[in-house]
């Protein structure tokens, strides 16, 4: 008898069906793994949002794009009257002419009351003269001003 031949009966073991066994095992098992993985990983479910939220998002983030683009005309469309009011015309040109190099952030709003947000922000201010940008913390008011519309009414 040859090496050959004592070596081929266990090499015919491990072919075939027996190395279906662990492979079927192994679907088998994440089959049923595989669906409990939801029911696991499952949290808190978060509260609804209030209808105006997004469109009210959406009037502070148009009004710091705005700022952000120097564009003055199109910022001042999005304040309500008592913004205008309240900030004088030179204020109001001064905060859509100093951004300069600028970006921003908007962290999650808060429901003062029906129809009003306030949403705290970041303006990051860079200059040609400074390498770093400056950060100046604030807060924009939006109020739904009617068939869902919403405007600024406090600039950040």
């Amino acid at each position: 008898m040859h090496l050959n031949e004592r070596v081929a009966p266990a090499s015919r073991r491990l072919s075939g069906r027996h190395l279906a066994f662990p492979c079927r095992w192994l679907s088998l098992c994440l089959c049923f793994l595989f669906p409990l993985q939801p029911l696991a990983a499952k949290t808190k479910p978060t509260p609804g949002l209030d209808p105006g939220y997004v469109p009210a998002l959406a009037a502070a983030d148009r009004l710091l794009h705005a700022w952000q683009s120097a564009d003055a005309e199109s910022g001042m469309v999005l304040l309500t009257t008592h913004a205008k009011q309240s900030a004088t015309t030179e204020v109001v040109e001064r905060f859509f002419s100093d951004a300069g190099p600028s970006a921003y952030e908007i962290v999650h709003g808060k429901l003062l009351k029906p129809g009003r947000y306030e949403f705290p922000v970041v303006l990051l201010i860079g200059s040609a003269k400074n390498s770093r940008p400056r950060r100046r913390f604030s807060s924009i008011v939006v109020i739904n001003t009617g068939h869902n519309d919403w405007a600024v009414d406090k600039l950040p």
